[in-house]
């Protein structure tokens, strides 16, 4: 009977054992996908921190460069957005561009300068310096739908590049600032220029100085969706083949077809350099 009643205390125990040691073989695993979430995170941050070229010793300086509005918890400010880093980033832009072209170009004016400087930090240029860096899927934005999502994330891309700059010049100072401006900005500045002046205006200046009409722009096919449509639009003048051009609306189509007109008639005045 005393091995009997042996056994019987023997077996609830290795029963309730081995849910234990189930339980303890569990947990490690868990910790581990903790790490590895937290290591994927740093991963990402890091290889961010690669693109731009700089490593920050704020990290949420960067995150903040990179949040959109829509993305902000309840009782956040708006401060807490890159709009902020974008005011600020939009001047030192500024300032290290000009001190590079007064460095670059020694003979030329003010007025060249000025050019130079417009077309550099405009938010076209600035958004092409973002698609270079890989920053359009580094955007943080709120639910604002799949189309929509696309669409924001293209239209402050610009405004995240300067918000970028500002973020390097809070953490890492000028010197760190002026530094990501060189590598991404010297060689768009010794690039040739686009016509700075309208292309629209300089062609119907030179159309005026040749005795001929004012040109005439003409909608040749719309295509694309609704929300996203593109035009194909020809300017006409008088003993000329039509040029054509093709952009997001009639305006920037129209443009696109000036230029190619100025340029292959190789109109004078559509670059200043």
């Amino acid at each position: 009977m005393k091995d009997e009643a042996k056994d019987i205390a023997i077996q609830p125990t290795e029963a309730q054992a081995a849910p234990e040691s189930e339980a303890a073989a569990k947990t490690p695993a868990k910790k581990k996908r903790t790490r590895s979430g937290k290591a994927k995170g740093t991963d990402a941050n890091a290889a961010l921190e690669a693109r731009i070229g700089h490593s920050f010793a704020d990290p949420n300086m960067l995150m903040q460069a990179i949040t959109h509005v829509s993305a902000l918890k309840s009782g956040r400010k708006r401060g807490d957005s890159y709009q902020r880093l974008e005011f600020l980033g939009d001047h030192v832009l500024g300032l290290v561009v000009s001190d590079m072209l007064y460095h670059a170009f020694p003979n030329a004016d003010e007025g060249e300068l000025s050019k130079r400087l417009a077309e550099l930090v405009r938010k076209e240029s600035c958004a092409d310096v973002a698609k270079s860096l890989g920053l359009l899927d580094d955007i943080k934005l709120g639910s604002v739908g799949s189309s929509a999502d696309a669409r924001l994330r293209k239209s402050i891309l610009g405004d995240i590049c300067e918000a970028v700059i500002g973020a390097v010049f809070l953490d890492g100072g000028y010197a760190a600032a002026a530094e990501f401006v060189k590598r991404n900005w010297t060689e768009r500045m010794h690039k040739p220029r686009r016509p700075l002046r309208d292309p629209k205006t300089v062609l119907q200046e030179w159309a005026q100085g040749k005795g001929l009409p004012t040109p005439v722009y003409r909608e040749v096919e719309r295509t694309g969706p609704h929300h996203d449509p593109q035009f194909r639009v020809a300017v006409d003048l008088p003993g000329l083949a039509p040029a054509e051009g093709i952009g997001g609306s009639k305006r920037a189509a129209e443009k696109v077809a000036a230029s190619v007109m100025i340029e292959r008639e190789g109109v004078g005045g559509g670059n200043d350099g």
